[in-house]
């Protein structure tokens, strides 16, 4: 080899590595995204297929605020259905091909009211116009074109009865009165119903019938903490299909005899994780298959047409999440969703017969996947030996060592945090935060077991499982000790609240949203349909008389006087769930020693923030919080000029 040669190809390798080391530099210089791309409205969203698969329906914004649009299919223009300008449209459904049916509530207290209107904006009819009142879908009837059936708690605020409604003029009847403790109605194949699930706050029980005119009967009755939670009817209406953890840990899907009281045969069970969601095919008159959570969601299919579109879909969006949205009556046009951890996804539209994919929409096209971030499963060990499941999102190209935290406990508490696009986790890691969440014990998925242990361990071994994780991260040489925050909404909120409390030189600052601060008055202001579930409540989290020592140990409202860091707090003052009262206690009390804590009501608002402006305010005052305490990147206004 020449010197001159050798020369020159030291020169190219030279600079090969340099223009290596400068794109590893712009990896990790992800830009600064503005926080209103990320919590704006999306383009669209919720898309269905008409049962007959010729139109489209979908949310867009329209005054601010997500409406019902309906679009032919193969034609350009779409037709607004709703005109809401106080809050988005809440949800809706197709009631037959020519009408829809939607539902809203004022001001976020969850008092859901029913409309219906046709696919050019006619006819808008008000099917329950009943103050203070809160409507259920129990069946949309789809081979029916006139009615559904629905429930309504106008009788008793507590209970829900069903009535058979008209989706034209809305006029109902009474088709099952609720004797006090029905908590859930299921319908056969034919629209008729035939079996129901009370609840006395300590047992549940199964009724059944055989035809409509019958009295419902007592099939089974079991702890709360068993679960028999019927699916579908079998296809010869028969048998149920149904969700079961009796006789063992994990939910499995079960064929169950609900005449005799008799499991049938297994039909799905999962070794780590509980399985509910059943898929069918209505027209064949086949269960097609079952899907599941562990680190993401997964399917097992029995039926091999199901299990080739979802290979042909899977091939043709590669690199995604594929989840089949609704199918048409004839189940021949497919809606498709498609999901990952740095987009929102997109919709398209599946022609079985000819076999065209056709792109309906990109929902946040704003946000550009290459400068989002990785959410990656992660596992760590509680202090008394438990499998702690979660997600670690970190700051894209940014080394993971020493950095500011975001610690993101999930609400509920009795459910779980999954793979997937979350704008708080992007949002917050574009600001550069390290974002740890935690399946911690109660967490839903992980068998009965895993929850049961969770009982009355509200600020005890719950609290110690995300303890627990912020030490893990700590240990792992990622988090900055003296960098870490903590934001939750809900039990998160009350997570949040109670790690500053409890472990008061674990965080720097804290965010909660929504959240539980007195257990005590929480249990006094439940809505009044959660009342048949209060005992099971007391047994979960505390009897308020029984266990009034304990509840008051767990409550961070009286234990201020261990807060240290900074806490910022958000409500809605119309919460149904969570009282306002819950933060103003907070607030009042940290006050009285002098702290300046802030403290953001919405007025038009409930369990979280729903209207777009305030959710700007929020996440705009959250940065600038997190910002001054943890130093983590801001978006000044200067930077958008």
């Amino acid at each position: 080899m020449s010197k001159t040669f050798l020369f020159f190809t030291l020169i190219l390798i030279a600079l090969f590595f340099m223009l290596g080391c400068t794109q590893e530099v712009k990896q990790a210089e992800a830009p600064l995204i503005p926080m209103e791309d990320f919590f704006k409205n999306p383009q669209k969203i919720a898309f269905q297929l008409s049962p007959n698969g010729e139109y489209l329906a979908f949310l867009q914004p329209w005054e601010n605020r997500l409406n019902v649009h309906v679009q032919k299919i193969g034609e350009d223009k779409a037709v607004r259905v709703t005109d809401a300008t106080e809050r988005d449209i809440a949800g809706y459904f197709w009631a037959n091909n020519n009408r829809l049916a939607f539902v809203k509530d004022k001001g976020g207290d969850e008092n859901y009211k029913l409309y219906a209107v046709d696919v050019d904006a006619s006819n808008l009819k008000e099917l329950t116009p009943f103050e203070k009142v809160r409507v259920q879908i129990i069946d949309d009837l789809e081979d029916n074109e006139d009615e559904m059936i629905i429930g309504l708690n106008k009788r008793d605020k507590r209970i829900f009865d069903a009535y058979r409604i008209n989706i034209n003029t809305g006029e109902m009847d009474v088709i099952a009165q609720n004797p006090g403790n029905i908590t859930g109605w299921l319908t056969d194949n034919d629209g008729l119903l035939r079996a129901a699930v009370t609840a006395d706050g300590v047992n549940t029980s199964v009724l059944y019938r055989e035809k409509e005119s019958d009295d419902f009967k007592t099939i089974i009755t079991m702890s709360f903490k068993e679960t028999l939670a019927p699916l579908y009817f079998t296809f010869d209406n028969k048998n149920i299909y149904a969700a079961s953890n009796l006789g063992r840990d994990k939910t499995t899907i079960v064929k169950y005899d609900i005449a005799n009281a008799k499991e049938l045969e297994v039909i799905y069970e999962h070794p780590e994780v509980d399985v509910y969601r059943l898929l069918r095919s209505k027209k064949r008159k086949v269960i097609t298959g079952v899907s599941f959570f562990t680190d993401m969601r997964h399917y097992y299919f029995f039926d091999d047409m199901r299990k080739d579109l979802q290979k042909i879909l899977e091939k043709k969006l590669q690199g995604y999440e594929v989840v089949v949205a609704s199918m048409s009556k004839d189940e021949r046009k497919v809606l498709v969703r498609t999901y990952s951890d740095k987009s929102r996804g997109d919709y398209y539209y599946y022609n079985l017969d000819t076999k065209e994919l056709n792109k309906l929409v990109e929902i946040s096209p704003w946000l550009n996947e290459k400068h989002l971030a990785d959410m990656k499963p992660i596992k760590y060990q509680s202090r008394d030996g438990l499998t702690i499941n979660g997600y670690l999102t970190l700051p894209k190209g940014v080394k993971a060592k020493n950095l500011p935290v975001v610690v993101n406990p999930h609400g509920g508490p009795w459910a779980r945090n999954h793979w997937g696009f979350n704008p708080e986790v992007q949002f917050l890691v574009n600001r550069g935060y390290a974002l740890l969440q935690m399946n911690f014990r109660g967490s839903t998925g992980y068998g009965r077991e895993f929850w049961e242990i969770s009982f009355k361990q509200w600020g005890r071994t719950m609290q110690d499982d995300i303890t627990d994780g912020v030490k893990w991260l700590i240990n792992q040489g990622i988090a900055d000790p003296q960098r870490i925050g903590i934001y939750g909404g809900s039990y998160g909120g009350y997570a949040t609240l109670a790690g500053l409390t409890f472990t008061p030189d674990l965080y720097t600052c804290g965010v909660d949203y929504v959240g539980v601060s007195n257990l005590f008055t929480f249990m006094n202001t439940i809505p009044p349909y959660w009342e048949p579930y209060r005992q099971m409540w007391y047994e979960m989290v505390g009897d308020p008389e029984k266990d009034a020592e304990m509840m008051k140990a767990a409550s961070p409202v009286f234990h201020v006087d261990k807060i240290k860091a900074p806490l910022f707090v958000a409500q809605g003052a119309n919460d149904p769930r969570v009282n306002k009262d819950e933060s103003d206690q907070m607030v009042a009390a940290l006050k009285k020693r002098g702290i300046d804590v802030p403290y953001m009501v919405k007025d038009n608002e409930g369990h979280g923030f729903r209207n777009e402006e305030n959710r700007f305010d929020f996440y705009r005052e959250m940065e600038e919080f997190l910002a001054k305490h943890l130093e983590g990147r801001i978006l000044e206004k200067k930077d958008l000029d």
